[in-house]
C-alpha cells in the first residue's frame, strides 16, 4: 500500500475542481468516495500530471471512473455501488457513450456488477520496484429513459 501511494494512490484535484467527485459522509467522517472524469487521466493524481489533462470529446472518448475508495470499516455496505451510481448518471448526462476505469482487483467485482467488461489485465510500476496489478475495464453507456 505504502508503495502505491504517489505513482497510482493520490489526491487529484483536478476531479475536484470539475465538481465530478463524490464523497460519502458519516457523522461528518468521510467513509467512501469516488468519481468520474472528462479528462484523459486513467488514474494518479497531482503528482504525476503538470498542468490540467485535456477535456475529452463524449462523442468520440471514453469518460474515465477514478478515485474510489471505501474506509474498510465500511465496506458492503453498499457505498461504493452507490458512488457508482451517482457517477454513471452524471456520466451520462455529460453526453459519454462509453467508460473506461482501470481498477484494482479488489474493485473489479464491483465494476463487473455495473456491467463493465475486463479489457486487460497489467501492472502499474510502484516504488521500490514493487508492481501493482490492475485490470482495465470499459462500458458502454446506455442512456437513461
Amino acid at each position: 500500500m505504502e508503495a502505491a501511494l504517489g505513482p497510482v494512490f493520490s489526491v487529484d484535484r483536478q476531479i475536484i475542481r470539475d465538481g465530478t467527485y463524490f464523497v460519502a459522509e458519516s457523522d461528518g467522517v468521510i467513509v467512501g468516495c469516488g468519481g468520474w472524469s472528462r479528462r484523459c487521466s486513467l488514474y494518479g493524481g497531482d503528482s504525476g500530471r503538470s498542468g490540467e489533462d485535456a477535456l475529452l470529446d463524449p462523442q468520440q472518448d471514453a469518460a474515465r471512473v477514478r478515485a474510489f475508495f471505501v474506509h474498510p470499516a465500511w465496506s458492503r455496505r453498499g457505498i461504493g455501488r452507490s458512488i457508482m451510481a451517482a457517477c454513471e448518471s452524471a456520466i451520462i448526462a455529460a453526453g459519454f457513450r462509453t467508460v473506461d476505469i482501470v481498477a484494482t482487483l479488489a474493485g473489479e467485482p464491483l465494476y463487473a456488477a455495473f456491467g463493465y467488461s475486463v479489457v486487460e489485465r497489467c501492472e502499474i510500476a510502484m516504488r521500490d520496484g514493487l508492481f501493482l496489478p490492475v485490470v482495465r475495464m470499459t462500458k458502454i453507456m446506455k442512456p437513461e429513459l
